[in-house]
């Protein structure tokens, strides 16, 4: 596991957490920066995955 995707994952629940507390304060704001941060944290996982894959191939 590299640093994307350990921020990656670290992003995606801390939106997940923070579109929790914007349904629980009756924030739409809130909740879209959550669902924002999810993707963005989805994305970076992603990026992640795919250098691991490059790296492994290289080993190969």
């Amino acid at each position: 596991m590299n640093k994307d995707e350990v921020k990656g994952t670290v992003k995606d629940v801390a939106g997940k957490a923070q579109q929790k507390v914007g349904e629980l304060t009756g924030s739409e704001e809130q909740q879209i920066k959550g669902l924002k941060n999810q993707a963005e944290g989805k994305i970076q996982k992603g990026v992640g995955h795919v250098k691991d894959a490059l790296d492994d191939a290289k080993k190969d």
